[in-house]
């Protein structure tokens, strides 16, 4: 086997040590200026060039470095700002468009294709003409060479990926050839620049109506051809479909394919590659932190240099997706953490696929394989319990409309929150200490037991109608619950970025998942206590789990969800026994696991909902089940939404221009539906009007007696300052309009039906 030329096409932009995060809300509060927060993120984007460099990757993708969102970069780079943000300049304006200003809302926040991370989607008004400021890009670009030279080659979002993922007030063609001259003058200034090629990303493309945006990427590549830069087209998350043929005449030299995820192995080997088109090849996983095995890695270059004379090594997709480096993570077993490998391993696998390696390198991953599979044994018990699954666990033991009269009773549009209160410094501290050793188990209790009476008699004080506990006691919605069942591990410093500054350790599941005790019951009993409304129990559904962790790649994810599933079954009948009535079961990951093309849909959603419902099913009639989900778009999968067959559903509504409350009534939504009332991730406080506004408005979609009112998403990233009075605006807003509507809750059949 010979050797080849390598690249990246994206890489972590948070900083080893989370320096944006810090950089940023310092930013946000006044203590840092304009020119330190820009010159965080040069030392940033300088330390992942050079890291790249030492790696001996050949072609780095540089430029895909953001302070906040990199798709919203390029919505100021088009000049595509929407007209509100028009009075505001540099980057006051730009963190209006990300986080809202007085009066001014922000963007809509949503996932990034099928990932965790979150973009700020484009609005497009008509009429707005785009323009050119690439002025920041270039001078990236000039930093980049500077300390690459040669290898630096622009990462540049595709026109008709950024189309595909805006809000468009015009037609598609039209917006399309309106923004073609702007991304010309682009790459002839890039070429101007002296960079060897440009990615252009695409990844629209993979998508299920991939094939119908192929003729405008078609367009769009030969009109950017002409600038006479060389094009590499990147793709990644999954195969072309229907594309794939079409994409292979595409008038670009080097076109890059997603190889851990899909079918495009399979239709490279049945197809006649171009002989003057490079392959750059997507076989080192930018998604998962497991290290390659080796021999199959090479089985595949052996394949794919018999279809394609030229051919690169790359990852599948950016490396953003990962932590850093398995260096920084002394405390895991060595037997793992000797298998996983993080972004700066990954440029080390490219790096060894390019050059090849040799035998005693081959024997060496094995090893690692071998002792890991002895250190990670299957657990016979959990094997014995999913086998003796049948239908009825799956099921409530009465239908909706049976179980309603049998659950809490509550005044015409009844409030709460989703979970979770501000997680302060003090709170961060708090763990901090427990986590040190510094504080008892006992004297910790009692600390988040304060906190928990200090958050009840808020919400009580405020007069929300069902509570909650406040969530102090969890660092992450999905790393609290993993930290309480066997088969996780956990990093001390694998981030990754969520959106902005918000950032998550994933954990990873390496092993068969079990609950070898109670979770929850402790923390939920103390809230009780402390009052006589009701107080729902929270829990992070298994799909949510699953998809927001690392699992093991060689393990069908069905198998895992209902591993979740059957912990959380119970841990809901322990909750029921220490008195709960309310139970939350979060799913905001449900869609973002939905495969692209449909027609696979089927597969993944079976499981996925089977995995909810096993998770409830055991619960009784008269527990009333909440889910919630947020920031992705629902509309394509109602009928699994309502196949879940929760009581309650609470949905992200404050940026989506009310998309997901509309679906769900024109889909006929049959139970009660809570749409966010309050952005979260603003530090706007909710207006009391406007929440007026909305609550009429929802009564145009549905009945009085299913609405329920909420904020979009939990409040740990809030000050009590934000919190105290937008909650107060939302249950005045609720008063105004329950005295409006009458309070006729009992009358209108919601304990009766």
């Amino acid at each position: 086997m010979g050797s080849y030329k390598t690249q990246t096409v994206g890489y972590p932009r948070i900083g080893t040590q989370r320096e944006m995060k810090r950089a940023l809300e310092s930013f946000w509060k006044g203590k840092l200026g304009d020119e330190e927060l820009i010159e965080t993120l040069h030392r940033v984007e300088h330390e992942a060039w050079t890291t790249q460099r030492e790696a001996g990757i050949d072609f780095v993708g540089v430029g895909d470095s953001t302070l906040y969102d990199h798709v919203l970069d390029w919505t100021v780079r088009l000049g595509l700002i929407p007209a509100r943000y028009q009075d505001l300049q540099g980057l006051e304006q730009y963190f209006a468009m990300a986080r809202g200003a007085e009066g001014v809302p922000a963007l809509e926040l949503t996932k990034w294709f099928d990932t965790n991370y979150h973009y700020l989607v484009p609005e497009i008004e008509a009429g707005l003409t785009p323009a050119a400021h690439f002025d920041d890009f270039l001078d990236t670009v000039k930093r980049a060479q500077s300390v690459l030279g040669e290898r630096a080659v622009p990462i540049v979002l595709g026109p008709v990926t950024f189309l595909r993922l805006a809000r468009l007030s015009q037609d598609f063609p039209t917006a399309l050839q309106s923004l073609l001259p702007v991304y010309s003058q682009l790459l002839g200034q890039l070429k101007a620049l002296g960079v060897p090629e440009v990615q252009l990303h695409e990844p629209v493309l993979v998508l299920g109506d991939g094939p119908k945006l192929a003729a405008q990427v078609e367009a769009a590549c030969r009109t950017l051809a002409k600038a006479g830069l060389p094009i590499n087209l990147v793709t990644y998350f999954d195969d072309l479909g229907e594309a794939f043929a079409g994409a292979l005449s595409l008038p670009v030299q080097i076109l890059t394919l997603d190889l851990t995820h899909g079918d495009n192995l399979d239709r490279i080997k049945a197809s006649t590659w171009p002989q003057d088109k490079i392959l750059a090849a997507g076989i080192v996983d930018g998604r998962n932190i497991w290290r390659m095995h080796p021999e199959a890695a090479l089985a595949t270059l052996t394949e794919l240099s018999g279809s394609a004379e030229l051919l690169r090594v790359s990852a599948s997709s950016s490396l953003q997706f990962v932590p850093y480096t398995v260096a920084a993570e002394p405390s895991l077993p060595s037997q793992l953490r000797d298998v996983l490998a993080f972004a700066n391993e990954k440029l080390e696998e490219i790096a060894l696929l390019g050059k090849g390696p040799t035998d005693e390198e081959l024997k060496s991953l094995d090893a690692r394989w071998v002792a890991f599979k002895a250190f990670a044994p299957d657990d016979a018990r959990v094997a014995k319990r999913l086998a003796a699954l049948s239908d009825a666990d799956f099921l409530r033991s009465e239908d909706y409309l049976a179980r309603r009269p049998q659950q809490i009773k509550l005044p015409l549009f009844p409030t709460t929150t989703i979970g979770s209160f501000p997680q302060t410094t003090e709170i961060r501290r708090l763990r901090s200490m427990f986590k040190k050793g510094e504080l008892t188990q006992e004297e910790y209790e009692d600390k988040v037991d304060a906190w928990i009476a200090y958050t009840i008699g808020i919400q009580e004080g405020l007069g929300l109608d069902v509570l909650v506990h406040g969530e102090f006691e969890r660092s992450d919605m999905v790393e609290y619950f993993a930290q309480k069942l066997t088969g996780f591990a956990f990093t001390e410093n694998g981030w990754v970025q969520s959106y902005g500054s918000r950032y998550v350790r994933p954990p990873v599941i390496y092993a068969d998942v079990s609950r070898p005790a109670p979770m929850t019951v402790r923390e939920f009993a103390r809230a009780q206590a402390f009052t006589t409304k009701p107080v729902k129990g929270m829990l992070t559904g298994p799909v949510t789990i699953l998809n927001w962790s690392f699992p093991r790649v060689d393990v069908p994810p069905g198998d895992v969800a209902y591993q979740l599933a059957l912990a959380l079954r119970d841990e809901i009948a322990d909750l029921e026994a220490a008195g709960a009535r309310v139970i939350q079961v979060d799913e905001p990951a449900l869609r973002e696991g939905l495969p692209f093309k449909p027609d696979r849909w089927h597969i993944y959603l079976d499981w996925a909902v089977d995995s909810f419902r096993l998770a409830t099913g055991g619960a009784r009639s008269g527990t009333q089940i909440h889910t919630h989900m947020c920031y992705a778009e629902f509309g394509d999968i109602l009928d699994a939404i309502d196949r879940l067959n929760a009581d309650v559903i609470s949905i992200e509504n404050a940026r989506s221009d009310d998309e997901t409350l509309r679906e769900l009534a024109e889909f006929d939504y049959g139970r009660e539906v809570g749409p966010g009332v309050y952005d979260v991730h603003s530090p706007v406080i909710a207006d009391r009007q406007q929440v007026i506004d909305k609550l009429r408005m929802y009564l145009r979609h549905l009945p009085a007696e299913r609405i329920w009112i909420n904020p979009d998403c939990g409040l740990k990233t809030r000050g009590w300052k934000e919190v105290i009075p937008s909650l107060a605006h939302i249950v005045e807003a609720v008063e105004t309009v329950r005295a409006e509507a009458g309070e006729t809750r009992v009358a209108s059949g919601i304990n009766g039906r």
